[in-house]
């Protein structure tokens, strides 16, 4: 046992900003989330978690026990434009091409943004959050157009969410996941850190999507890279030794664990996720 200290070196954390937005619209045949895009000019994103709220039960003249609603999971995303893909999320259609109406049903759609982790050594290159967000539907919003004067600004969207949770085996179903890269170090162990480091980068190649060329034996690979083999996509997560050829099979690792991805970005559901980021150390 040791005496509790604070404010050490390093451990002044902190997180800030917002980017990287990826906009996934859900398949509604099968509650996947298919072909992301991205989303440019994000500004904020306000997390709201409400329910999980006490109601108090008496017996016996005494408080006897609380019982807890069910938390529910909501946010509000704020940006300068949005992706032409969230239209129809946001209850318009193509009534003819360069025409739409509104007052439409609104599609499903799944999230993913990062923020920046920072400390007092790195700032904000110590590391990142991954959010993700499911089952999410945008409520209708205002929109304030105004006159152009001396002092101009850019309208500002803003739409409220609301979510449906996902299935999570083990677990209750949830609408929101947060994966830390700042968990997935490991100073003290030169190959762990690789294999863990690798577990990110072949969730961040699904999340994306991969920019693939086809494998060669003659290239040097570096983890992370990214290859095609056989109408499937690699993720170097092992690297050659040096001088080695590399190989499919020692040396890279299938990016999805669906049989067939096309190196466009998706949004795994938590369950695909767990199976992508479980390493063995």
């Amino acid at each position: 046992m040791s005496k509790l200290t604070w404010d050490n070196t390093g451990e002044h954390l902190y997180e800030t900003g917002v980017r990287n937005g990826v906009l996934y619209v859900i398949d509604e045949v099968n509650g996947t989330y298919p072909n992301g895009v991205a989303w440019n000019g994000l500004t904020a994103i306000t997390e709201s978690p409400s329910g999980a709220e006490a109601t108090a039960i008496y017996a016996d003249d005494i408080k006897y026990l609380n019982l807890y609603s069910a938390e529910e999971f909501g946010a509000t995303i704020e940006a300068y434009t949005y992706p032409d893909e969230f239209a129809e999320c946001d209850g318009s259609a193509v009534l003819v091409n360069g025409a739409t109406i509104g007052q439409q049903t609104r599609k499903v759609f799944g999230l993913c943004y990062r923020t920046a982790v920072g400390n007092d050594v790195a700032a904000e290159d110590f590391g990142y959050k991954l959010h993700i967000l499911y089952g999410c539907k945008a409520s209708p919003s205002e929109k304030a157009y105004q006159t152009i004067n001396d002092s101009p600004e850019a309208i500002t969207f803003s739409w409220e969410l609301t979510t449906t949770p996902v299935a999570v085996s083990g677990f209750k179903p949830t609408a929101n996941v947060i994966i830390d890269s700042t968990k997935f170090m490991d100073a003290s162990n030169a190959t762990n850190d690789k294999k863990l480091k690798a577990a990110l980068a072949v969730l961040e190649a699904n999340l994306y999507g991969a920019d693939a060329t086809a494998f060669s034996t003659s290239k040097v690979y570096s983890l992370g890279d990214t290859c095609t083999s056989n109408s499937k996509y690699y993720v170097c997560t092992t690297e050659p030794a040096s001088g080695a050829t590399p190989s499919i099979a020692n040396n890279f690792t299938e990016v999805a664990t669906t049989s067939a991805w096309d190196g466009k970005a998706r949004l795994p559901l938590p369950d695909e996720i767990k199976t992508l980021l479980t390493v063995t150390t």
